[in-house]
């Protein structure tokens, strides 16, 4: 027997002995940050799969900050499922100017959340994380119990100790309450939704809009950030929807997992692609005074495809698709959640 909150007393272990099972299609699923890259991808994938009663609330309608607010919510609408994709998210110049910010309000956005479905006995959860979480200089292609092994990288350190404290709380209500709740970190996203506001995009969406403003403008050069020798691997959203559903139906277990596609190719060689898809026929030059990052960021995904799961959307179609769609909504603009 396990217990469903803190008002039932707490009990300590590291196995709450969850057999997975199909998700109850009837259920109230909340999605938070359904608007956002992932969540938006997810709310479309649990649509297909036909769940009948998706829950969402804008941050106009809901502001996940908000402790008293998140509290009201979880009471009124009592979900069996939620996925917490809802989180203040940037690039390196974003990540690096506001570094309070970006730990104070995850951190704040978490725990009311994961507070709110702890009190409420949410039976499944899904935290999502990111790949920022692993040292800076860990080794290639980086396994999940790499976390904890070293260093972070500077420019985005904030953001990853909120996101391992949202790892952490997980793991937490695992072993004090019995709670099949679990945590994905994904590699780099993109796709449709994204973000593509230059002050607070990160590196394909920046990339995209730059090179499509040039062809726009008619300009002869594009200048990027750094060498353009850091290794990024990069999922489609799509992909990724489709694993966090997997996950909450087919794995349990109290570690992370890494979601991603096992493969990484250079910046310079995903601007080249990039540049080309949009007619791009300037020149790219590299502005080695600004920082690179992390010199290679590339997932382990063994844990992944031993639960079933490996990425179906390739890289080229992925752009296209993509950019097609930033196109099509007019050089889409999002700024900071």
């Amino acid at each position: 027997m396990t217990s469903d909150g803190p008002e039932d007393g707490p009990r300590r272990h590291d196995d709450v002995g969850y057999v997975p099972v199909p998700l109850d299609r009837g259920a109230t699923f909340y999605v938070a940050g359904h608007r956002g890259l992932v969540g938006s991808a997810l709310v479309r994938r649990l649509e297909r799969a036909g769940f009948a009663d998706i829950v969402g609330r804008t941050s106009g309608e809901l502001d996940l900050r908000d402790r008293e607010a998140v509290f009201a919510f979880f009471r009124e609408t009592e979900p069996r499922y939620v996925a917490l994709a809802a989180a203040k998210v940037g690039g390196i110049v974003a990540n690096s100017t506001y570094p309070v910010e970006f730990l104070s309000e995850n951190i704040r956005i978490q725990s009311n959340v994961l507070d709110a479905a702890l009190e409420t006995g949410v039976e499944r959860l899904l935290f999502l994380g990111s790949s920022c979480i692993y040292p800076k200089h860990a080794p290639q292609p980086i396994t999940e119990d790499a976390l904890h092994t070293g260093y972070l990288e500077p420019t985005n350190d904030a953001y990853a100790i909120a996101k391992i404290a949202g790892i952490m709380h997980v793991q937490a209500a695992r072993r004090e309450y019995g709670k099949a709740w679990i945590s994905a970190m994904p590699t780099n996203l993109y796709g449709p939704n994204d973000n593509f506001d230059p002050q607070g995009s990160h590196v394909l969406p920046a990339l995209i809009r730059r090179y499509s403003e040039a062809v726009e403008a008619g300009a002869r050069t594009v200048t990027n950030w750094g060498t353009g020798s850091p290794r990024r691997e990069f999922l489609h959203v799509d992909d990724m929807a489709d694993a966090c559903l997997h996950l909450l139906e087919q794995y349990d277990g109290p570690q992370q997992v890494n979601v991603g596609t096992g493969s990484d190719v250079t910046i310079r060689e995903i601007a080249e692609t990039i540049a080309q898809v949009v007619g791009f026929e300037g020149e790219t030059v590299w502005d080695t005074t600004k920082p690179d990052g992390t010199p290679q960021k590339l997932l382990d995904v063994s844990k992944l495809a031993n639960a079933g799961w490996r990425a179906r959307i390739g890289l080229e179609d992925g752009l296209r698709s993509t950019i097609e769609w930033f196109h099509g909504h007019g050089g889409a603009l999002r700024g900071q959640p």
